[in-house]
């Protein structure tokens, strides 16, 4: 199956780790991977901010790089980037051009963990992590691509981990992009709690699927003194 690779730009910029093993669990599986340098950002950070018509030239940028070499699946290890990819013929409403060539992009992207279960149908992909481990469902992932289970059922196979809830898990982390700038006092708190519950439910590992909402739980356990690992969902997943 052939696969062009969207790597995101938190995952580019800030955490390279998770996009080499994205690809690397891909191949796995059986993939042939594309990547195509050419791609950019999608755009999200600008036309979440009311900056749409700004944020054009980067979505179009993008759409012509995951495009061009024709793979089946656009993948990416983010939720919130894809959902974004999926608002993209909404974007170019009035654009009969770009908002065709922006829904054939959008129906072929999947957020990793959709793709893996639901595409390419495993659930166990023969990863082995010691411990006891938090899920964090990140908010655009879950409740607006509406992707829940993925992410748990391939958890679930993994050999040694404890998959524990914990208080709150629902909530939004506080991260929200420009959110925790314009409302930083706000997002800390909400961050803060985040964190007190993980931790009460005495986990040796934080797990999600949103770079992002990682970075914002990581920044906080850190800060708190907290003996709690934070990964990935696919470096979870690339444990042996």
């Amino acid at each position: 199956m052939k696969i062009s690779f969207f790597v995101t730009c938190l995952t580019d910029n800030v955490l390279p780790t998770v996009g080499i093993k994205s690809v690397q669990l891909l191949e796995k599986l059986g993939c042939t991977v594309y990547f195509n340098p050419k791609q950019t950002c999608c755009g999200q950070p600008l036309a979440n901010s009311g900056y749409v018509e700004k944020a054009r030239k980067s979505m179009q940028t993008l759409i012509d790089a995951l495009l061009e070499d024709d793979c089946e699946y656009i993948v990416a290890p983010s939720g919130s980037c894809v959902l974004q990819v999926k608002e993209f013929p909404r974007l170019f409403q009035g654009d009969a051009v770009w908002k065709s060539k922006a829904k054939h992009l959008a129906d072929k992207s999947y957020e990793i963990t959709d793709f893996i279960v639901n595409i390419l149908n495993i659930e166990d992909v023969g990863a082995v992590l010691n411990g006891r481990a938090a899920y964090h469902p990140s908010c655009h992932m879950s409740r607006m691509l509406g992707v829940k289970e993925p992410p748990y059922q391939l958890l679930k196979n993994v050999q040694g981990l404890e998959l524990v809830s914990f208080k709150g898990q629902d909530k939004c982390c506080g991260f929200g992009g420009t959110f925790s700038v314009t409302m930083a006092d706000l997002s800390g708190a909400m961050v803060a709690e985040k964190v007190r519950n993980i931790n009460d439910a005495d986990v040796d590992y934080l797990i999600g699927a949103d770079g992002a909402c990682l970075m914002n739980i990581q920044g906080r356990i850190r800060r708190e003194g907290f003996n709690i690992k934070v990964l990935h969902v696919v470096e979870a997943l690339m444990t042996a």
